[in-house]
């Protein structure tokens, strides 16, 4: 063979492996900036659930410990609340979803139960025991931000 062939063909075959190297590099970043932007959203989409979920629930559990029996507005939370809860089945881990299906247990148990009087609301908070139905969600949720980001 012709030495000029010799570095022609060199010429050529450098040409193609850096053609393609180049080629699945653009490819890898694409995936993974694609990847990057799943899990953003996904994130963002658990975080808003998250905070709905924590006003409205807190919203409601507050209307139970208070109100004598449930009216058409306290049932319209209900269903936003099990709304909620459907959707983090679909999302979320099931430690979190667990805790918030134990949030609308509590719930709904403190309609059935004698109202509060303000005294006892404030005994309730200042004793901190068995007040806040929404600890267990709250820390299960962090916990789960927490594996998205890491």
């Amino acid at each position: 063979m012709d030495i000029a062939y010799i570095s022609a063909v060199s010429a050529l075959a450098g040409s193609v492996v850096g053609g393609l190297t180049s080629g699945f590099t653009t490819w890898l970043s694409g995936r993974s900036q694609a990847r990057a932007g799943r899990l953003v959203a996904n994130l963002t989409r658990r975080q808003d659930l998250f905070k709905d979920f924590i006003v409205a629930a807190s919203k409601t559990y507050t209307n139970a410990l208070v109100n004598t029996a449930p009216n058409i507005q306290n049932i319209q939370e209900v269903v936003a609340l099990w709304a909620m809860v459907s959707r983090m089945r679909i999302l979320c881990l099931p430690r979190t979803t667990a805790s918030a299906e134990k949030v609308m247990r509590q719930t709904m148990d403190s309609f059935f139960a004698p109202p509060k009087t303000t005294v006892e609301l404030h005994d309730l908070i200042k004793g901190g025991v068995g007040f806040d139905p929404l600890l267990e969600f709250s820390e299960a949720a962090r916990e789960e931000l927490n594996a998205l980001t890491h």
